[in-house]
């Protein structure tokens, strides 16, 4: 029960134990709680007790709360403060040719802290009044010729998420390293398909695939290689990933402007991605009989494209576009994981070895999604995958 609780709460703290005092009280009353909790635990045994005491846990957390609210928030200071750092006014970044004009702390946590030049909320394409956007960022010094250029499409079910997401953990890593060797990175936006979004899953894969015929369209201007586009993506965007590298450049179209654009899929990496909907049957991580399927409604709530679910199903699942002419995959998988089982991995490299496809397969023990630790040692480390990712890119680079 101890190390539940534990967990649960480390989970809620950890989106602000790295950032500034704004979060530090919302850390101190979950810190508190979980103390409060672990004493409780101690002198009363099991959580059914505990339950019983609730109103008088709550009482003291709402007493910290006020108490912590009679002191003053104090601002951290730089290591050499301005004056009007000192005042406590907040400052905001100059606004540059390649920044727009934001506060520098959300400048930090959105976009990578590069030497090299760096093209910010880049308009790829609008539908409707929404403009989908992508970063571009280039390696330092900028190479005279055209450089190859990485896509990352970021993960979260295809109905949350953002390409932000490149600019921390594990992405800033991969993608810092990928910068040195020569590469550019470009993480994209895409419509989400939220409930009643009237936007589904091929939504998300045609707005990926306009973003990359947007960078071929102006490659000349951009600087960049439409004959070596690399993809690497997570989660949901791991199979966005798949789907940038399997498909064709004239499958799936979408803005008539970007349609003719041509480029060529060198290589790509999946995080946890799924290969295959059709097949329901691998979303079943330990084959339970009351399994559902749970993506559905993800496939089938817009209007685009046919009204049929097996058609649908097919047209989203990356193994179909899989032949023995496609661009090599390496597929990085947890053999823990519930949201994206490890079968789809499997599944794609029998599909591979088949039809003779150049699909590799890493295997994360006792990860679950995310490569969150599961009933054990994280192995091979998240370094190690950092590691495998880049060089796999790096492997391919004409």
């Amino acid at each position: 029960e101890r190390r539940l609780l534990r967990r649960w709460t480390d989970r809620r703290l950890a989106p602000c134990r790295w950032r500034d005092r704004a979060c530090g009280d919302a850390v101190g009353l979950i810190r508190l709680c979980r103390g409060l909790m672990f004493a409780l635990l101690y002198f009363f045994g099991d959580l059914l007790v505990l339950r019983s005491h609730f109103p008088t846990l709550l009482g003291c957390v709402v007493f910290a709360a006020w108490f912590n609210s009679l002191a003053p928030a104090q601002q951290p200071l730089a290591k050499n403060p301005t004056a009007q750092q000192r005042s406590g006014q907040q400052l905001s970044g100059p606004r540059t040719g390649d920044q727009p004009a934001t506060p520098r702390k959300r400048l930090a946590a959105k976009y990578l802290q590069t030497d090299g030049k760096r093209d910010l909320e880049v308009t790829y394409k609008t539908v409707g009044d929404k403009a989908l956007k992508l970063d571009l960022y280039y390696p330092k010094p900028k190479p005279d010729q055209p450089v190859p250029v990485v896509v990352f499409t970021h993960g979260g079910g295809w109905a949350a998420g953002s390409r932000y997401k490149a600019a921390s953990g594990l992405f800033a890593r991969v993608f810092t390293r990928l910068l040195d060797e020569g590469f550019a990175v470009a993480p994209v936006s895409y419509r989400l398909a939220k409930k009643d979004s009237n936007v589904a899953m091929r939504d998300c894969v045609i707005d990926c695939k306009d973003a990359i015929r947007y960078l071929a369209k102006h490659s000349d201007t951009l600087g960049i290689d439409p004959q070596q586009v690399f993809v690497m993506g997570d989660s949901a965007g791991g199979h966005l990933a798949q789907m940038l590298l399997l498909t064709s450049p004239d499958q799936l179209t979408g803005d008539p402007d970007l349609k003719d654009a041509s480029y060529h899929m060198v290589a790509g990496v999946s995080w946890y991605g799924p290969a295959d909907f059709e097949t329901t049957d691998l979303f079943n991580h330990d084959d339970r009989a009351s399994f559902r399927d749970r993506f559905g409604p993800r496939i089938m709530q817009s209007n685009t494209g046919s009204s049929d679910k097996l058609t649908r199903y097919r047209e989203v699942s990356p193994v179909n576009y899989l032949t023995k002419d496609s661009a090599p995959l390496l597929m990085i998988q947890g053999d823990k994981d519930t949201t994206i089982p490890v079968k789809h991995a499997y599944f794609m490299q029998k599909k591979a070895k088949q039809i003779g496809a150049p699909v590799e397969v890493m295997i994360i023990r006792n990860s679950g999604h995310n490569w969150r630790a599961v009933d054990g040692k994280v192995t091979p480390t998240t370094d190690e995958i950092v590691k495998r990712t880049v060089d796999f890119l790096i492997g391919h680079k004409p």
